[in-house]
């Protein structure tokens, strides 16, 4: 996990979200290897492990993706409308997968997974979370968010409109999924709906 994520996390208990105290173990440059996230509200501890951090023990059920075509990373930029650096973009479930080909399209933009499939790993472009409820990031932080077919409905939805930047985009891999309140549908087709935080 990128070290400056830090004070954009949140603990998924239902209490106020007040700012999480990291306490480091190993690091490779900016990235935290192991350590601890504490929550002073709940005093609950989220270990770092390998880089990603666990919020909970399981992970948001994924389900089968229905003959969805895999969106390329250009086609995900330009639909994202993203230009300049900055900020951070929410890779949900599947959609993790294109956070190598973003970051090689846009620099200076840090791409953060949600449920990422197994076998993903962080990188100084990727931080890892993990967790079964909620996206456990602060409303209203993220440049774009792309929310992969295998969690394109409720409560994953609703999650990514929450954590999205007023005026900015939401792209789910999903032709046939709704978009929440509080998002005006821009287009749907090849597999994608595409909207924008109202």
């Amino acid at each position: 996990m990128h070290i400056e994520l830090t004070e954009l996390l949140r603990c998924p208990e239902s209490h106020q979200a007040d700012p999480l105290v990291l306490s480091t173990g190993e690091m490779a440059g900016r990235m935290v290897r192991t350590g601890l996230v504490g929550c002073p509200v709940c005093r609950k501890e989220y270990p770092i492990v390998k880089g990603v951090v666990y919020f909970t023990r399981g992970r948001g059920k994924a389900e089968g993706v229905r003959g969805a075509r895999p969106a390329d990373a250009g086609t995900l930029q330009a639909l994202l409308d993203l230009s300049g650096p900055g900020g951070y973009v929410v890779l949900l479930g599947s959609a993790t997968r294109h956070a190598v080909g973003l970051a090689g399209l846009i620099d200076g933009i840090h791409f953060v997974g949600t449920n990422a499939p197994p076998g993903a790993e962080e990188l100084p472009v990727l931080s890892l979370l993990e967790c079964a409820t909620i996206i456990p990031l602060r409303p209203s932080i993220a440049r774009g968010v792309v929310v992969g077919a295998d969690l394109a409905r409720a409560p994953w939805i609703a999650e990514a409109q929450r954590v999205l930047l007023r005026g900015r985009r939401l792209v789910i891999e999903d032709e046939g999924a709704a978009l929440p309140d509080g998002v005006r549908g821009l287009g749907a087709g090849h597999g994608l709906v595409v909207g924008e935080k109202s």
